[in-house]
């Protein structure tokens, strides 16, 4: 990309007042330190061109580099490459090296069956970190305004929005910077007037077919003159209210999803009990009223922060998903599911709630067929010379291990009768398999034998992990049973002198 020559910073007798009230707002919310170097995200427009000179006014203050970015978007024929050469001219006459990048977003929005808007700000955004990424900017700093703030405001409004997305436009997010966040659109044209510098017009911020721009041009001057002169700085008050309540939810969240969510894989797992009163209780429950509110707006949260971790991309989780989720919690029975935006399904599994991506209708015949050949899966196990064998059982993903061990065991060593085999009893042909319906044996401490589907469920393992459960057979017989004691008749007893225990590994 062109990188205009360096020149002398110019020495500047003083400093605007707009150039004042955005250095306060850059310290406030430390946006930059000496050293960094910024990038400034430049369309060409009234508010980005403005947002350069005030850093360029700072940058000796700040003591920090500036470089230009523009992305094309090819959204308006000629008007999008003269906004390209304005940027480039622009940043030639500080000096400043400026990256120009480009797609055509309306194919790129076609061709993904998005928003046009909304890939328009996918692809800048990933041009901007891609910068970062490279090592070229510390910070990128783009120019939302007050008024963008106000505006993001109503719109989430308008769609229907929780707490989080009153928080609207945040100042820092990431390497990305705002720092004119609390100054108005027609202050920053004032002030590029003063300068005599120009700027781009882009008349589709005008088109007042676009929702935004009927929120700018007719809805927000309707509340100005109507309702209230002061609405668009309250909106941007409000914002900010949100942002810190939103803090201490993310915080909490946090620490409650650490805490109650087990992880595995894709997979997210909490138990009912947990979702639906997340917060500890200590010492009894407290007499504050509305308690059991403070629990159902954690319980949502939690919901939420648990999809977005998984969700593929696509689909947005609206409140009512998150009350299907609860009623799910609250009066779902075991293997009731519920379909989720971003191909999730959330399932009930006794008194746990499983969250997983459900599988593409491909991937879900392979797992139906992994699953159903889990259900037949058979190796016969062969003991070698010293008594031990490994089975990698790949419809599992882990290896069976049988070891051969002295009995009784050496002192100091805790082995439990219901964990070992006796092993002369063991007669070939030994064959690992999957649980079957039918299938019983009776336990070490039975009286009698049990349906092993019987004893499963009193285990609590749910219908989805009871599918592949492994069994040791020998002659037939059940003598071993993954979770469970050792088949009675099969337990190592007090004369036996050579036992086997089983235990399990990842592949």
């Amino acid at each position: 990309m062109p990188k205009a020559k360096t020149r002398p910073a110019r020495v500047r007798s003083g400093r605007s007042d707009l150039a004042r009230r955005v250095l306060s707002y850059l310290r406030r919310y430390e946006m930059v330190k000496a050293g960094d170097r910024v990038a400034v995200g430049c369309s060409g427009g009234a508010d980005s061109t403005s947002l350069l000179l005030l850093l360029e006014e700072l940058r000796e203050l700040l003591g920090i580099q500036l470089a230009v970015l523009h992305f094309n978007h090819h959204l308006r024929g000629t008007d999008s490459d003269e906004d390209e050469r304005f940027v480039l001219s622009l940043a030639d006459s500080h000096g400043l090296e400026c990256c120009v990048d480009g797609a055509d977003v309306a194919a790129e929005a076609r061709k993904s069956r998005a928003n046009v808007e909304d890939t328009a700000r996918r692809l800048r955004y990933a041009f901007f970190q891609r910068i970062v990424a490279e090592g070229r900017a510390t910070r990128v700093a783009v120019a939302h305004t007050i008024d963008d703030q106000a505006e993001t405001v109503l719109a989430h409004l308008l769609r229907g929005t929780g707490p989080t997305g009153l928080g609207g436009i945040h100042p820092v997010v990431g390497t990305v910077i705002r720092p004119l966040l609390e100054i108005r659109r027609n202050e920053l044209r004032e002030y590029l007037r003063a300068r005599k510098q120009s700027w781009r017009e882009d008349k589709s911020n005008v088109d007042i077919g676009r929702t935004r721009a009927r929120i700018r041009q007719v809805l927000v001057p309707l509340l100005e003159a109507e309702f209230q002169p002061a609405t668009v700085e309250h909106l941007a008050r409000l914002a900010e209210f949100a942002r810190e309540d939103e803090r201490f939810w993310q915080a909490l969240v946090e620490g409650r999803h650490g805490a109650l969510v087990e992880i595995s894989g894709c997979e997210r797992r909490i138990a009912v009990g947990d979702l639906l009163a997340p917060l500890p209780l200590g010492g009894g429950e407290p007499a504050v009223a509305g308690w059991l509110g403070c629990q159902e707006a954690l319980a949502k949260r939690l919901v939420r922060r648990i999809v977005s971790e998984i969700k593929r991309p696509g689909g947005q989780l609206g409140a009512g998903h998150v009350e299907q989720v609860l009623r799910l919690a609250r009066t779902g029975r075991s293997g009731d599911r519920l379909d989720l935006p971003g191909g999730l399904r959330a399932e009930r599994e006794l008194d746990r709630l499983l969250f997983h991506v459900e599988d593409s209708r491909k991937d879900r015949r392979k797992a139906v067929t992994r699953r159903a050949g889990a259900g037949e899966y058979e190796y016969e196990v062969r003991l070698d010379a010293r008594g031990g064998a490994k089975v990698r059982v790949v419809e599992l993903g882990r290896s069976v291990c049988l070891k051969v061990i002295d009995w009784p065991p050496a002192t100091g060593e805790t082995r439990k009768r219901s964990e070992v085999l006796d092993r002369p009893l063991l007669r070939a042909p030994l064959v690992l398999r999957n649980w079957r319906p039918g299938d019983s044996y009776r336990p070490l401490g039975r009286m009698g034998a049990r349906k092993l589907r019987r004893l499963l469920l009193e285990k609590r393992v749910s219908q989805r992990a009871r599918v592949g459960w492994p069994v040791l057979t020998s002659r037939e017989q059940i003598v071993w049973v993954q979770g469970l004691p050792v088949a009675a008749e099969y337990a190592a007893r007090e004369e036996t002198r050579s036992a086997v225990v089983i235990t399990e590994e990842s592949l």
